[in-house]
């Protein structure tokens, strides 16, 4: 079992940008599926980015270009780099862990292991 805590969360401006953590402790965190996903009240928690075990990558297309999920294993911390944010990026961040680490997907359905979640607020 893998235990997730994020954290990087703030608050910043339209145009800034932040980093994300998740540290990840209890299992072989190297071969699992890594994620990032957010939620607001007013909307279902949804993908943004995913990482397999050998590096590969995959973004849901509203953040492509200026989100980058990346990850250290000799830490065990998962990374999600945000440039050029939004006010619509406004949300509860969380990470998420499955045992696997092949043809990983950005799918809430897919994870079993969360994090607590962190808060980026984006102000206009």
């Amino acid at each position: 079992q893998v235990q997730l805590v994020e954290s990087g969360g703030g608050s910043v401006q339209a145009g800034g940008s932040l980093r994300l953590s998740c540290a990840a402790s209890g299992s072989t965190y190297s071969s699992y599926c890594m994620g990032w996903f957010r939620q607001t009240p007013e909307k279902a928690r949804e993908g943004v980015a995913a990482i397999d075990s050998d590096g590969s990558t995959s973004y849901v297309d509203s953040v492509k270009g200026r989100f980058t999920i990346s990850k250290d294993n000799a830490n065990n911390t998962l990374y999600l780099q945000m440039f050029s944010l939004k006010p619509e990026d406004t949300a509860m961040y969380f990470c998420a862990a499955e045992p696997g680490g092949s043809w990983c997907r950005p799918a809430v359905s897919d994870y079993n292991y969360w994090g607590q979640g962190t808060q980026v607020t984006v102000s206009s």
